[in-house]
């Protein structure tokens, strides 16, 4: 049995789809979520629910009873999540789960000094506990989603001919959140091929946004501009747009983690998982704009 942890998410949905595509049975497989309602469509395709909440270990317990293989994809909420993973591997062991197939982060600092400091605390400790945890593993370096590309580029870039972030000359590579899914997909439907391994979940290519600034342009045929200016003058540039602070953090800190280089890596194990080179960053740019 394959237990799918926010099932009711992009993620976890896609991965769902994914299995009963490659022939994996619905029986055989159980979605964890904390709201009956949004799994009435998984119900119907006939796979198990299980309802249960990382802040409740007694509910995880008995949701991951009876399964093998758990895919835990880590939590959102990052001021509870060191606790609800601790949560997770902890059940996880106790419920007789076999592997677990864990969706971390990409990065090269695993230090404070990261930009990404406080989204990789949860992530370092969750691997360190599954490590120590005598189960069999698979961690899933996920860089960042090329979904995401247009909310960091801005709504009105095509308006503004700007694209406007503190990333410098610092590259990312990124590839679809349903590719990623995907090749979670192959992990899952063969998970002792992949005991004990890290994976880098990247695009084959890292890119700056200069190179997206000349895509858009020769995509359009507008000029897109790129400009990056300093933190200070970024963060109060959205401040006066009236940007929420906690999307200003999110933005500046994985631009200033791009302009250091943490976020470039480049690697062909997706493309190995998948069976096929991921979708570039001008094709998907192409089916956005």
């Amino acid at each position: 049995m394959i237990l799918i942890t926010g099932a009711t998410g992009h993620y976890g949905s896609t991965v769902i789809h994914s299995l009963l595509q490659k022939g994996i049975k619905a029986h055989q497989i159980s979605a964890l979520v904390r709201d009956l309602e949004k799994a009435e469509d998984l119900r119907s395709k006939g796979v198990h629910i299980k309802v249960g909440d990382y802040s409740d270990y007694e509910s995880l317990v008995d949701a991951f009873e009876g399964a093998d293989t758990l895919l835990f994809i880590s939590g959102t909420e990052i001021s509870t999540r060191l606790h609800q993973h601790e949560n997770v591997v902890r059940a996880a062991k106790s419920a007789g789960i076999q592997h677990i197939v864990y969706t971390s982060f990409q990065r090269r600092n695993e230090t404070d000094t990261s930009p990404l400091g406080l989204l990789a605390h949860s992530h370092l400790l969750t691997e360190k506990w599954l490590k120590e945890s005598g189960l069999a593993f698979t961690v899933l370096k996920n860089n960042l989603y090329m979904d995401f590309i247009p909310s960091f580029i801005g709504e009105k870039v095509m308006e503004t001919g700007i694209i406007y972030l503190p990333a410098g000359n610092g590259k990312i590579s990124v590839a679809l959140r349903s590719e990623y899914a995907e090749a979670t997909a192959n992990i899952l439907v063969e998970p002792a091929l992949h005991r004990n391994k890290m994976y880098d979940f990247t695009n084959v290519e890292a890119f700056g946004y200069d190179q997206v600034a000349n895509y858009l342009s020769e995509i359009t045929g507008k000029t897109i501009q790129y400009h990056s200016p300093t933190v200070d003058e970024f963060t109060q540039t959205l401040i006066s747009a009236g940007v929420p602070s906690e999307g200003i953090d999110i933005l500046s800190s994985f631009s200033v983690a791009q302009k250091q280089g943490e976020l470039d890596v480049t690697s062909t194990d997706l493309e190995n998982l998948l069976g096929r080179k991921p979708t570039t960053l001008k094709a998907y740019l192409e089916t956005v704009y």
